[in-house]
């Protein structure tokens, strides 16, 4: 029996909002990874304060990308600048439909000249793939999914590991013998623990310094041991799922905005070749904002901040409509929330400590003259002491310091008027930049 296609799962809920629309749908968290080892707050507190130990290992999606067309597909259907992009240096691939809609965003790093792995949320690696596969590329895939869907259980291919903290280079060297040679952001460069081989690739997250560490999973235990061990010292924590799922409040970084895939009459074929079961018909939409419409839920690379990694200098699927976008002063901010915590404790938590918050939901975010914007992600950030929330909003409103009023609550969906006033509870917000963290808003790019 044939699996059903995305397009099917389209067809039989009636639209593909009918299709994605889970009001209360549980928030994405890690797989595999415990979900608190010393407790969000302490996990949340050690990568600002100590050293955070942090587990990538089981959630990405890897595609190996290998041929002498790699970087021809690579660079056709993505937005970046492919000239400068150096063995062992990584970047965020920023691919869009032919309407300039980004196709979720993923991390690429290039291993040899014709070699490449392409890691995160697997709609970016459907789209290279399909294309590929289509118009007959040189190439070959090789693919590693995440430990949910990795059949029979197998261990994964690689291990990553996050050093994370204002300790972190300290820890590091202490466990290599010696300080990572200097490496750019985003750049990796080979190093060994006791003659085991690991990429140390230069990272950072909410602003902090740090390194991923990447390498066979055969090493796996014996690194995080290694690390373990070595960090006692420094007070070392390890960081489980709900943590994990926050930091890119802090850094600016939106994870997952709907794919611009769903309505387009010319990617039929590519919604016959998607699974349902897949990323594309499985992320679920729901908030207090509604729209039977998916296209109110595409984004704009320029909208997500990405505009300076897109490189007008080589033709590419998208390029027209991005170029048309380019100076469109329309387009929605990206902006930081800084919801009122007596206003979170009234409404998440009753009068009382919330607890741990997070929520992928698209809220109204209003003011006085109606619909603003659209939150993206709200999480706790213990460190700052309330709720933080990313969002897309008209530029009348994005400058800092504007009030604004988050709708907290979720529409029904189908058969409701999308702007009825169903008596949800407002949360007040104040808009700041986004990033939020001062290092993470001046200094990733300039280090890159």
């Amino acid at each position: 029996m044939t699996s059903p296609s995305l397009q099917d799962g389209i067809d039989r809920a009636g639209s593909p909002v009918g299709l994605l629309w889970q009001p209360g749908a549980e928030p994405w968290t890690p797989e595999v990874v415990d979900r608190e080892f010393a407790g969000w707050r302490a996990e949340q507190r050690a990568w600002h304060e100590g050293v955070a130990l942090l587990d990538l290992s089981h959630h990405m999606y890897d595609l190996w990308i290998e041929g002498p067309d790699a970087t021809r597909v690579l660079a056709e259907y993505g937005a970046n600048n492919f000239e400068k992009f150096a063995v062992g240096q990584a970047k965020q691939y920023v691919p869009v439909t032919r309407h300039g809609h980004i196709v979720t965003d993923g991390i690429l790093a290039r291993e040899a000249e014709h070699a490449y792995v392409l890691s995160g949320v697997p709609a970016a690696q459907h789209w290279v793939r399909y294309h590929a596969e289509r118009e007959g590329y040189d190439v070959s895939f090789a693919t590693d999914p995440s430990s949910a869907f990795r059949p029979g259980g197998a261990d994964p291919t690689l291990f990553r590991y996050q050093i994370q903290g204002p300790l972190a280079l300290e820890l590091i060297a202490r466990v290599l013998g010696g300080p990572v040679p200097e490496t750019k952001f985003f750049h990796s460069t080979p190093v060994t623990l006791d003659g085991r081989p690991v990429r140390a690739l230069r990272h950072g997250m909410a602003g902090q310094a740090g390194y991923e560490f990447i390498g066979p999973w055969e090493h796996a235990a014996y690194v995080h041991e290694a690390f373990l061990k070595a960090g006692e010292p420094f007070g070392l924590v390890r960081v489980g799922a709900l943590a994990y799922a926050t930091p890119s409040v802090e850094s600016g970084w939106i994870p997952s905005p709907v794919p611009g895939i769903y309505s387009d009459p010319d990617l039929a074929a590519y919604r016959r070749w998607l699974p349902l079961f897949g990323i594309e018909g499985r992320r679920p939409l729901h908030g207090s904002y509604y729209s039977p419409d998916i296209e109110d839920y595409y984004v704009s690379p320029y909208e997500l901040g990405y505009g300076k990694m897109i490189h007008f200098g080589h033709d590419f699927h998208g390029r027209d409509a991005l170029l048309a976008a380019a100076g469109d002063t329309g387009l929605r901010t990206k902006v930081t929330l800084v919801l009122d915590p007596d206003d979170v404790r009234r409404v998440l938590g009753g009068g009382a400590d919330p607890g741990f918050v997070l929520s992928y939901a698209r809220h109204r975010v209003e003011t006085p003259a109606g619909l603003a914007g659209v939150t993206m992600q709200s999480a706790s950030i213990d460190p700052v002491g309330t709720v933080l929330a990313q969002a897309l909003i008209d530029p009348a409103y994005a400058a800092p310091g504007t009030e604004v009023t988050v709708v907290w609550g979720e529409h029904p969906g189908p058969g409701t008027d999308p702007d009825a006033d169903l008596g949800f509870p407002r949360i007040r917000g104040t808009v700041r930049p986004s990033p939020f963290d001062r290092h993470a808003r001046t200094a990733y790019r300039r280090d890159a």
